[in-house]
């Protein structure tokens, strides 16, 4: 855990939070290696004062992303005291990590989601991921933040394997989902290269989200309520007044407590059998100002690719693209997957330099149905926001709406589909389940595999590699001075075996999610404890 100076005497008393001054902001994130173009051109990320005292609250949300930013703007605004913990900045963790698209056109195509979840299932995720546009910009003007926002369209094209018919069943799902303006084009309008046939999805929309959550959090602390940075949490305990404690032994208890972490700290098993972690990969690169029309772009390949334009404080546009997704810990070629981004771009759009490239990570649900409301497996009280399904702008803004309603118990019409304790049980959802789980099962096998390599000798200063040593797995990070860091390579949330992902440097469980620094301290949930040093395990 980073180390800050500790608040003023005056900053906190009487057991409640006052109003408290920043810190200097520094620039954080879980990755020490990329940069994604939000965090280059957005200034530093805010950053708070860590928790010092015990607290009580009427909301407790755990996570300053978009999505617990959200709800914690919402339920601030109905005058609730609400508390903010994140053990990074606000925005710091896969907020930073998007490509910021503002999509009611949904990754998984409304074909699908009416296979799945019936045509009002459909219908209800339009409407839900429209409303959800709107009420960014509604936030934005409400409140003056300077996010970018832009309302604009957005254009599905074939990838080369793809037939004409499959854009002509999506334009007919579309329009039974209530999205009736969606309209089949000969070719996106003034894009640089001959999309072919496409759908136009009007209403659409562009932001900077750093800068957006950056309001959010100015915009909570406005209406009483308090964000904590640096501030580490070890345990959600639901029940009538439900805890959340920090490693520094300091709790807060709340009426709720809302769980917004990109994957649930609160929920052992009954999430993380129903969805599984990918990584998914951007580049930034400047074009010539005025060459490529301002709108979303998407393709139907699989990974799909996906791309949109950014103007940077220096005058310049930036072609944003992104895809070549992976199941987390499976691959460790970064390199490879953002040339063939780069070289994917540079046939269809005017790419002068790439300046940017990072990673991020998306949660993918069994059912390709986000996981908002009250979390099955966290106790009473405990609400939950995960599977954000690629569309975690949108989804976070949804969760915000939902789980306030939630909360302050009103009713909203999106509960039943967005229900982390729904069960769906159409054909895809079982088959996807199914696939995913026996990956599970073979990557637990992991922990009696021969290593990366057969000693700690062969990893060079800066590289990190998995070897056996005693009838042990050891996860090893040499640093640049050469000094070598030894944790056991045993995930602290259910025992699988992390493996090193030398772009980001980390340790990444391919199980469920959870993600490691070099030296073992948690980066992302659901692992709450950090990964078990060895016996002479710096040296």
């Amino acid at each position: 855990m980073r180390t800050r100076p500790p608040p003023s005497r005056a900053a906190v008393r009487s057991g409640v939070a006052v109003n408290i001054e920043r810190e200097m902001p520094k620039m954080t994130r879980s990755s020490e290696r990329s940069v994604s173009v939000w965090e280059g051109t957005g200034g530093p990320q805010a950053e708070f004062v860590p928790l010092r005292e015990d607290l009580r609250a009427d909301v407790c949300v755990v996570g300053a992303g978009i999505a617990g930013m959200s709800v914690a703007y919402l339920l601030a605004k109905t005058g609730r005291r609400v508390v903010v913990l994140d053990d990074n900045a606000v925005g710091g963790g896969e907020t930073g990590q998007t490509t910021a698209h503002l999509s009611s056109a949904l990754d998984d195509r409304y074909t699908v989601l009416e296979q799945v979840h019936g045509g009002e299932g459909a219908r209800l995720a339009y409407e839900s991921h429209q409303a959800a546009i709107e009420r960014v910009a509604g936030i934005a003007r409400a409140e003056g933040i300077d996010c970018e926002y832009v309302e604009l369209d957005g254009y599905l094209f074939l990838g080369p394997e793809e037939r004409p018919e499959l854009l002509e069943r999506e334009l007919a799902a579309a329009h039974r989902a209530g999205f009736t303006d969606v309209e089949l084009l000969e070719r996106a309008p003034g894009a640089p290269f001959d999309t072919g046939l496409c759908l136009r999805f009007p209403r659409q929309a562009r932001f900077h989200p750093l800068k957006f959550v950056d309001g959010l959090a100015r915009a909570v602390h406005a209406a009483g309520g308090h964000v904590f940075t640096g501030t580490h949490v070890a345990e959600v305990k639901g029940g009538a007044e439900p805890e959340v404690r920090t490693d520094d032994g300091y709790v807060v208890r709340a009426g709720a407590v809302v769980v917004a972490t990109n994957s649930p700290i609160s929920d052992l098993f009954s999430i993380h059998t129903r969805q599984a972690p990918y990584r998914t990969f951007a580049i930034g690169a400047t074009i010539p100002a005025g060459s490529v029309p301002d709108a979303l772009y998407w393709d139907t390949s699989d990974p799909y690719h996906y791309v949109r334009l950014q103007r940077t404080g220096d005058g310049q546009e930036v072609l944003v693209v992104g895809g070549e997704d992976h199941k987390t810990g499976h691959a460790d070629d970064a390199g490879a997957r953002y040339a063939r981004l780069e070289a994917w771009a540079r046939a269809r759009f005017p790419v002068q330099e790439v300046r940017y490239r990072w990673s991020g990570q998306v949660m993918e649900p069994n059912d390709y149905m986000a996981f908002i409301g009250r979390d099955p497996g966290g106790g009473e009280n405990v609400y939950v926001v995960t599977g954000d399904s690629g569309q975690g702008m949108t989804h976070g803004v949804i969760a915000g709406m939902l789980i306030s309603d939630l909360v302050l118990g009103r009713d909203n019409p999106w509960a039943a589909l967005y229900d982390p304790a729904r069960k769906t049980l159409s054909a895809d959802s079982v088959k996807e389940f199914l696939r995913e789980n026996l990956d599970v099962a073979v990557k637990y096998a992991d922990r009696v595999r021969g290593g990366d390599v057969a000693s700690a000798d062969e990893i060079a200063p800066g590289g990190g590699a998995l070897f056996r040593r005693d009838g042990q797995m050891v996860a090893a990070f040499r640093d640049e001075s050469g000094v070598l860091h030894e944790r056991s390579a045993v995930c602290t949330h259910l025992g699988c075996v992390v493996h090193w992902n030398g772009e980001e440097r980390s340790w990444d469980c391919p199980c469920h999610g959870s993600r490691f620094a070099p030296t073992g301290e948690v980066l992302n949930g659901p692992a709450l404890t950090p990964l078990k040093p060895l016996d002479g395990g710096v040296h």
